[in-house]
């Protein structure tokens, strides 16, 4: 069976990032150094275009690129136990980081009731009482 190739435009573009990401990528050796064609242009197989969605779709979830470069290259002595601990620490940080969200998405909820029922009161003369609340909160800061 032979290798399908691609040129790194097609590489970047079908992966949805530019030619530059998938040179940085290549340099920081998260994509296997890739061979010239005759006329010099970097080919690069079609599997990458699967492990450079894997890298930015990692990146999007927390993962840092050294981070990314461990998951995927994976293997040896040690490289288990390395992995259960890096995963450990991912999902303890998103469970951390959707707590936020959580508590964050009370107070926009909140908020909403607010200004639902300011301007059920008052129609528009409405004073919003979300502007009112930071406004108060910021005097208050400022005069600590």
């Amino acid at each position: 069976m032979t290798q399908s190739w691609r040129r790194i435009g097609e590489v970047a573009q079908r992966a949805g990032v530019s030619v530059d990401t998938i040179r940085y990528y290549e340099k920081r050796k998260l994509l296997p150094p890739s061979p010239r064609s005759e006329g010099g242009f970097c080919l690069f197989a079609v599997e990458t275009i699967e492990r450079v969605r894997f890298i930015k779709q990692a990146q999007g979830i927390g993962f840092s690129l050294d981070e990314i470069r461990m998951l995927l290259t994976g293997g040896g002595i040690g490289a288990c136990g390395q992995m259960r601990d890096l995963l450990h620490a991912k999902l303890e940080e998103i469970s951390q980081r959707m707590k936020g969200l959580r508590t964050f998405k009370r107070t926009l909820t909140r908020h909403l009731q607010a200004c639902e029922a300011e301007l059920a009161r008052h129609g528009a003369a409405a004073e919003c009482p979300v502007v009112a609340e930071i406004s108060h909160a910021t005097r208050s800061e400022v005069k600590k």
